[in-house]
């Protein structure tokens, strides 16, 4: 009895297991189920958890993953707007944003499907971007010049519309240019470009500083001539105030010519005697007869 017993047990059990095995399913983190009814899609589910179906053939489970999914395309030779070609390869990263219209639109809701459709579109939609730009929007020697910005956004609005007009339920979530490359063929072209380009900054530059030196030199010369104007009015009074303060002593000298004979014998012994030396002379010989004024007039001893 005890066998029969445990028996029936796991006999029940495995009914229940099975029965939640046909009539259960459980959607993961990260994934999206699109539950169909005979081959036709009737409902979505995004959140986890465990759901209720019908068994099979009556329901399906079709499970998709929702995480960012990413590829680049191949780099390949594109023609520009001014007939120059370009080799270019665009990344992209894309997710599955509505699962019931992306299921019917690929085989068995197949993400590689997809995605080899998505490389088609962003393929056509460069092709079409670039034809509209010329080499130098995307070589240049100066940055600012550059558009790559503009091209991929050019790119990316072209994808999303015929995403939406098929009904892909496909949503794109970044793209942007990876990778460019010049063909041999108009490399020494593009390099010849960029030397010239190069040189004519460097023209620039140059015209830049020579008028920054021609100002800071003009600036100079214009400082040292107001310097030169100010010294040599300095230098005139100074000379004035001299030749004013002569006239002062000639005219006391005018006045007494013999006070102005004796200062300059005063001064001519004076420059005899600045350094030491032995001097031997005539006290009859001016400036030398001063001695012999003094020895004459001087006090008695």
């Amino acid at each position: 009895m005890k066998k029969n017993a445990v028996t029936i047990i796991i006999a029940a059990l495995l009914l229940v297991i099975f029965v939640l095995l046909l009539f259960t399913f459980q959607v993961p983190q990260a994934q999206v189920v699109v539950v169909s009814r005979f081959q036709e899609p009737i409902r979505t589910i995004n959140e986890p958890g465990l759901y209720v179906k019908w068994p099979w053939p009556i329901d399906s489970i079709n499970r998709f993953d929702q995480r960012v999914q990413m590829f680049e395309d191949q780099l390949n030779q594109t023609l520009l707007a001014d007939n120059s070609t370009l080799l270019t390869s665009v990344f992209v990263g894309w997710r599955i944003s509505d699962a019931k219209a992306f299921l019917p639109k690929f085989p068995g809701g197949s993400a590689a499907a997809a995605q080899l459709k998505l490389q088609d579109i962003v393929s056509n939609a460069k092709v079409d971007a670039m034809a509209r730009h010329g080499l130098p929007d995307l070589v240049n020697a100066d940055p600012s010049k550059l558009k790559f910005e503009e091209i991929e956004k050019q790119i990316r609005t072209a994808v999303e519309a015929q995403l939406v007009q098929n009904n892909y339920g496909i949503s794109i979530e970044f793209l942007g240019i990876k990778r460019i490359g010049l063909p041999e063929t108009v490399t020494a072209t593009v390099f010849a470009r960029m030397k010239a380009e190069r040189k004519k900054y460097v023209d620039e530059a140059e015209s830049d500083g020579k008028a920054q030196a021609d100002k800071i030199k003009f600036a100079a010369d214009h400082e040292a001539a107001g310097l030169i104007t100010s010294a040599t009015g300095a230098a005139t009074r100074i000379q004035s105030d001299g030749e004013a303060e002569a006239l002062k002593t000639l005219g006391v000298f005018q006045q007494n010519p013999q006070l102005a004979l004796f200062e300059l014998r005063l001064k001519a012994i004076q420059e005899s005697l600045s350094h030491q030396s032995t001097l031997i002379f005539d006290e009859r010989m001016p400036p030398f007869n001063l001695f012999q004024d003094l020895s004459t007039n001087g006090p008695a001893n």
